[in-house]
């Protein structure tokens, strides 16, 4: 039988998904918009995260048929039973950050 946790960890254990989820938590964003809520991450980081998160089926990708292209990314109804473990991580930042 395998670790819950681990199971958790392998899903938002990086240094950024749990960044794009929490972002996410109040609505869909568009891919720039969200892209620089997230301080310091890069182009391909950026990619590889939405794509990876995409993938486990915690956000959604939505592209609009426009010119320019226009891609919006929501929480998946999975990504949404994430919030609470976001928001505590969130508080648990704003009690201890010296």
């Amino acid at each position: 039988m395998k670790c819950p946790l681990n199971y958790t960890m392998s899903l938002i254990g990086t240094k950024w998904k749990p960044l794009v989820l929490f972002h996410l938590l109040d609505g869909g964003l568009r891919s720039g918009v969200l892209q620089k809520h997230i301080e310091g991450i890069s182009n391909k980081m950026f990619t590889q995260t939405v794509r990876e998160l995409e993938k486990d089926e915690l956000i959604t990708r939505k592209i609009y048929p426009v010119v320019p292209p226009k891609v919006e990314y929501a929480l998946t109804e999975k990504g949404k039973t994430l919030e609470h473990i976001l928001r505590s991580l969130d508080r648990w930042g704003i009690e201890n950050f010296k």
